[in-house]
């Protein structure tokens, strides 16, 4: 019975819930940022660079065995049983994952912010007061003021 009621203190426990949170979440994200690669960013970069879909760019590598080239597409070439070097697939990879990447630097970068904010020290005491005779700066546990020479509480 032990082994279940340890299990439940690290299930329940703040940093497995939180944790869980963020995978989910880190999941949805993805999805958007794949949606914002394929879908927004890549087809305008592929218009300027000469209508090129960077989804469909690849090599083959090995003709199909069911079908003889050239295929119109990746999936094509693969129903085929071609082997192929998917040469916009990575960079569509490679774009989403620096999109991720540059999010989540951002997002810790905010956190440790405020993790500084939060621990910053208070302002020091000051370490000099005021003498009530002259009025001149004096350390604070100065009994005569060089200053005025006056005896100091």
């Amino acid at each position: 019975m032990s082994i279940l009621k340890e299990f439940k203190e690290f299930a329940v426990k703040g940093n497995v819930i939180d944790l869980a949170v963020g995978v989910v979440i880190g999941g949805a994200f993805g999805s958007i940022v794949k949606s914002l690669v394929d879908d927004l960013i890549m087809p305008p970069i592929g218009l300027l660079i000469g209508n090129v879909d960077f989804s469909n760019l690849f090599i083959v590598l090995k003709e199909g065995v069911k079908q003889a080239g050239p295929y119109v597409s990746v999936a094509a070439a693969k129903q085929a049983g071609a082997v192929t070097l998917n040469i916009g697939l990575f960079i569509n990879a490679l774009v989403s994952f620096t999109i991720v990447a540059f999010a989540i630097f951002m997002l810790v970068k905010a956190i440790n912010r405020l993790k500084r904010e939060e621990a910053a020290p208070a302002p020091a005491a000051p370490a000099t007061k005021e003498c009530r005779y002259c009025l001149s700066s004096i350390p604070e546990k100065a009994s005569r003021c060089p200053c005025c020479t006056s005896q100091l509480d």
